[in-house]
């Protein structure tokens, strides 16, 4: 079963909980920046292993000191839903051991 669309206001209220964070285009966003190419290589790793786990993916680009972040829930018809607050959350509180800002 799909999750709910969520709307504007409720997004723009869960984004103040998420600093760095951001919404455009029908997708909430974040760059990390990290110390080293291979502290963004393990980052990527981390992350695709959390999706793994809540079996919701986002569009991840690895740069060489950086990972951006990139969501929306494509069985609600690509629109930002609970489930990418979710995948945000668990993101924003792993992205601190690999050094990310």
């Amino acid at each position: 079963m799909p999750s709910e669309p969520l709307s504007q206001k409720e997004i723009e209220d869960r984004l103040r909980e998420l600093p760095g964070w951001a919404f455009e285009d029908d997708r909430i966003f974040r760059t990390y920046r990290l110390g080293s190419h291979f502290a963004a290589s393990a980052l990527v790793a981390h992350i695709a292993s959390v999706q793994q786990e809540l079996n919701h993916h986002s569009d991840l680009t690895l740069g060489y000191n950086t990972v951006r972040l990139s969501v929306n829930s494509h069985d609600a018809g690509d629109v930002v839903t609970e489930s990418d607050f979710t995948l945000a959350e668990r993101v924003e509180a792993l992205a601190p051991a690999h050094g990310a800002s």
